[in-house]
């Protein structure tokens, strides 16, 4: 018995004369399904409603209602819009099944009816029914999943944010700004006092996204943040990459690395000794005596984290003004398409910048 659930498939047959209507159910119930008749389109549709059939076949010619309307309405219902419809007709003419085609039949059976063609064609109906259905279940739960996973990744997203630092204010003003992205990424940055007179500063970008960025990102901001790093001087930046290196190896990461950007700045000299490793510049900003803007690349040539086991790092050093402006930020920041389906770089974002900057001087004069 052709069976698609616990209970016998229902099939409504909808027909204007009894006798197909006795010569369809006597055949379809030796098959095991559970038939329901109507006399008329109305009546089908009311009884379609009310048990949801897995098959329909239809007379084509009925009063007030046809089969092909009756068609057209159970199609336009989402309940109903899988159900496998045949048209029931003694029409020849490829037009009319073209029509019939278009109205959203699925299968025709011709007049006068043969059982042995009347089975086959219930039989492939019902296989494609169920594997609609399959694919609706299947459909539902993918659908849910990942609403479950999106949930997840923004409450993973939002203790991202919890974790990253306060704006500072005082002889230094520190501010941010965290855009992120519709996926979960490898962005984190922090800034804190490691001593009374030295600020350390950093952004890292860890390769990928979701949690599998998300989560290195994460140990890394807590080894930091937390001065865990074992014999690491961290008012040296080459020296925490070189930490950071052994500990985080792509081949023991699921082949993840990451870029960094880290500086400490000594209040008392007001200098800045700063590394990157694979990651943009930093932007500093000074005024000049002229009125004018000096704009500084801080970047050093250091291969990103984890790539290179033995990997060496470099320091710089630079004097900071007062009143300059230091931009710490990520590639995420500049690239990315334009309207125009050009990409945005580096340089632009630059120029950008600077712009911005030298307003910003020209309306403070």
């Amino acid at each position: 018995m052709a069976e698609i659930s616990n209970s016998p498939v229902k099939i409504l047959v909808i027909d204007d004369d009894r006798l197909i209507q006795l010569v369809l159910k006597q055949a379809l119930q030796a098959q095991g399904y559970e038939v329901i008749l109507a006399s008329s389109g109305i009546q089908g549709l009311e009884q379609a409603h009310k048990h949801y059939p897995a098959l329909i076949i239809s007379d084509w010619q009925m009063d007030e209602m046809d089969g092909l309307e009756l068609c057209r309405k159970i199609k336009s219902e989402p309940s109903l819009s899988s159900t496998f419809f045949i048209l029931l007709t003694s029409r020849k003419a490829v037009e009319d099944r073209v029509e019939g085609l278009d109205t959203g039949a699925d299968d025709f059976l011709s007049k006068p009816i043969d059982v042995n063609e009347l089975k086959a064609r219930v039989r492939a109906g019902l296989r494609l029914y169920q594997t609609n259905q399959e694919l609706q279940k299947l459909a539902q739960d993918l659908q849910l999943q990942k609403q479950l996973l999106e949930t997840e990744l923004n409450e993973a997203a939002d203790y991202v944010k919890s974790i990253l630092p306060k704006p500072l204010s005082g002889l230094i003003s520190i501010n941010s700004r965290f855009f992120p992205c519709r996926q979960l990424g490898g962005d984190c940055f922090d800034y804190y006092w490691l001593d009374e007179d030295n600020l350390a500063i950093y952004l890292l970008d860890v390769s990928g996204h979701g949690l599998a960025a998300a989560l290195p990102s994460i140990s890394i901001h807590n080894l930091l943040r937390s001065q865990s790093l074992p014999q690491t001087n961290l008012y040296n930046p080459s020296e925490v990459f070189h930490s950071l290196n052994k500990v985080f190896q792509m081949d023991k990461q699921n082949n993840q690395y990451f870029t960094i950007w880290y500086g400490v700045f000594n209040r008392i000299s007001s200098q800045l000794t700063y590394a990157s490793a694979g990651h943009p510049p930093a932007l500093l900003f000074s005024p000049t005596t002229d009125s004018d803007l000096q704009v500084q690349q801080l970047i050093t040539p250091n291969l990103p984290i984890g790539i290179y086991a033995e990997n060496q790092y470099y320091n710089a050093i630079c004097d900071i003004q007062l009143s300059s402006k230091l931009y710490v930020f990520s590639d995420g920041l500049y690239e990315f398409e334009k309207p125009d389906g050009k990409m945005w770089n580096l340089p632009s974002f630059i120029d950008l910048m600077t712009g911005c900057n030298q307003q910003a001087i020209m309306n403070n004069n």
